[in-house]
């Protein structure tokens, strides 16, 4: 099986949060663990978030940061191209997304077309899921998130 992880995905294998389990089950029945190459500063950023925000403690913030640097390179990580860039912009327009949700959009999009398999993408990011159900991939949740 092959998963794509959205950054808000990629997120819970190192800090808990609701939806944790099922991301760690998927990317442990994964052949392939895919995301995109922005996920790592978005990823960070997130975490940095959370620390300043007092919602990770030294420790935990810590731990997460360096779990993540120790398992970047397991990651298939989608590089950002002039072409994945340009479709990210259509793909903004058509779905109505944030300039990055559109950048994995695009990137899951160029994997599915290369790889020819069914790909399992987990986000828990409304809009972002929406516009993945519109393009017929199998999500992590079933259901919207937060609905």
């Amino acid at each position: 099986m092959i998963s794509y992880l959205d950054t808000s995905a990629l997120v819970k294998l190192y800090i808990y949060e609701e939806g944790t389990p099922e991301v760690k089950e998927l990317a442990a029945n994964s052949l392939i663990v895919a995301t995109c190459k922005i996920a790592y500063a978005e990823a960070r950023a997130a975490l940095a978030r959370g620390h300043r925000e007092r919602a990770l403690d030294d420790a935990v913030y810590t731990q997460a940061v360096t779990a993540l640097k120790d398992d970047w390179r397991n990651y298939f990580a989608i590089e950002v191209s002039d072409a994945l860039i340009d479709k990210a912009g259509e793909l903004a327009e058509r779905h109505q997304l944030r300039g990055f949700d559109a950048v994995h959009l695009a990137a899951v999009l160029m994997l599915k077309q290369q790889v020819k398999d069914n790909i399992t993408v987990a986000c828990w990011d409304k809009k972002f899921w929406q516009a993945l159900k519109a393009n017929n991939f199998t999500l992590l949740p079933e259901e919207l998130p937060g609905a």
